[in-house]
């Protein structure tokens, strides 16, 4: 009797034992622990800025085009020798290229010769005048003669009329011969505008620079036939000077009030990463564009290269410098934006209310900071006399497994990092940026979804064994490794 009455009382302890076990286990696994992300507050220079993109253009660009058409025979050179082509350096009036030019030199041929015999017509002209005019003295001096005899019987009637009709026709034919001088005159001024305009268009037939630069693009090809008709095809596009450049940047509507001349800008290429560069706002275009009913701005920067390294059309990142505060105490945003629960608050500046323990947890959609005790502590609040370009914010530091907040005054802001002051803040300090639950295993620590086991891993199916009770060398489970003993 008393054998069995053993064996209840061991197994009542053993269940005792396993329930406690198993009690304490879960509430382990139940109760993760939770540790405070920590950051510091750093000093150093804080740039205020709107960022945008935009492209590298050449100051003034020059599209150098055919006003002739015809097929390109051949390209000039360049200053340095070598064939016209991407990236070449030329001159003032260098020969670029050159089209055929056949049908252009027969065209002046044509017109030099009729500016020549335009000149004959003339000079056939001066000679009908010449004529004219001296049967005209001939014929008025015998009218005169005829004048005086008058109608008698010295001078019949009919020779006196024939007198002065010689007369009035040696006049009119002094008049047309003067008519055709003029006539042969204005013939001359046209055949030789004919002739300049086909000496022109041959002069055309040679393209050359109009001023120095660089070619950024050549669009034709030996032999290809150029064109021109209502407009004038393009053959080489022309950097007059890359030791200027101009970056076209698209600002938005909301932050062009923000934007002047002068402004400094600095801004980055992807092609030399690391590499800041500077420039200043040139101009503002009034002609702004619309798409998809966003307004935005096209802003001239204006930026030095000297050393040629900005090529044309690369993509910029800019800022905008709208202010820089040197030598600040900044906090990271993330710090200033975290709220803790109210059991995280150190219990001495809690609310007297959530101290005594009646409330771990604040009502839905109220504010954590209502957790503390004395909110004036938080610095001034609205209406109070402050610099109107900074606000309210409160950073939160360790003390113990509590947290307690710091106020500060919070001013300008980069988007990541913003300017703070506050008595007890001071570079170094360490704060509260957010909160991370720590994994009590190894597989929570690795893998969320995996199953927890206990200490000891999976459960074996025997007892015994080099590795205990439910070790990972306890016996053979079904379907399990077999047990190394």
């Amino acid at each position: 009797m008393k054998h069995v009455i053993r064996k209840v009382v061991i197994a009542i302890i053993l269940l005792a034992l396993v329930g406690g076990g198993a009690a304490w286990y879960l509430q382990r696994d139940s109760d993760q622990a939770v540790a405070f992300r920590m950051t510091k507050v750093t000093s150093g220079d804080l740039l205020i800025s709107i960022s945008a993109t935009g492209t590298l253009e050449p100051e003034e660009v020059i599209d150098v085009g055919a006003q002739v058409a015809g097929q390109i025979l051949t390209f000039g050179k360049d200053a340095d020798g070598k064939s016209v082509d991407y990236g070449s350096r030329v001159d003032p009036n260098m020969v670029l290229a050159r089209i055929d030019d056949s049908l252009y030199k027969a065209a002046a041929a044509e017109a030099n010769a009729q500016i020549q015999q335009a000149k004959a017509s003339l000079q056939v002209a001066n000679a009908n005048l010449d004529q004219a005019r001296a049967k005209l003295y001939q014929a008025q001096r015998d009218w005169d003669r005829a004048q005086k005899l008058g109608s008698s019987e010295a001078l019949a009637q009919t020779s006196y009329d024939s007198y002065k009709s010689a007369f009035e026709t040696a006049q009119a034919n002094v008049a047309v011969s003067e008519a055709s001088i003029l006539e042969a005159q204005a013939s001359v001024a046209q055949t030789e505008a004919a002739g300049q305009r086909a000496k022109r268009n041959l002069d055309y037939c040679t393209i050359k620079s109009p001023v120095k630069g660089v070619i950024i693009d050549r669009r034709v090809n030996t032999g290809q036939t150029v064109v021109a008709s209502l407009n004038a095809p393009s053959l080489f596009l022309l950097a007059k000077d890359l030791t200027r450049m101009q970056v076209w940047v698209a600002v938005n509507e909301a932050d062009i009030g923000k934007i002047h001349a002068g402004q400094p800008v600095s801004f980055t290429v992807d092609a030399f990463p690391g590499q800041m560069f500077k420039g200043e706002v040139g101009k503002v275009r009034l002609n702004a564009s619309m798409t998809q009913n966003v307004v935005t701005y096209t802003v001239e920067i204006i930026t030095d290269n000297p050393s040629g390294r900005l090529l044309p059309y690369l993509t910029a990142n800019v800022q905008f410098e709208l202010d820089r505060r040197g030598n600040v105490l900044m906090a990271p945003n993330a710090a200033l934006r975290w709220i803790p629960t109210a059991d995280q608050i150190a219990p001495q500046v809690r609310d007297p209310a959530v101290a005594q323990g009646a409330s771990s947890k604040l009502p839905d959609g109220a504010n954590p900071q209502s957790a503390i005790r004395n909110p004036k502590s938080r610095g001034p609040q609205s209406g109070s006399a402050s610099d109107s370009t900074t606000t309210q914010g409160t950073l939160w530091v360790l003390e113990g497994k509590y947290v307690r907040p710091i106020p500060v005054q919070v001013g300008q802001s980069d988007g990541s990092m913003t300017e703070i002051q506050g008595a007890g803040v001071t570079e170094g300090l360490e704060i509260v940026a957010g909160v991370q639950a720590k994994a009590t295993t190894q597989a929570d620590s690795t893998n969320p979804f995996a199953p927890r086991f206990p200490r000891g891993g999976p459960r074996g199916g025997g007892t015994g064994g080099a590795g205990g009770a439910g070790g990972p060398r306890g016996g053979s489970s079904p379907g399990g490794p077999p047990s190394r003993q």
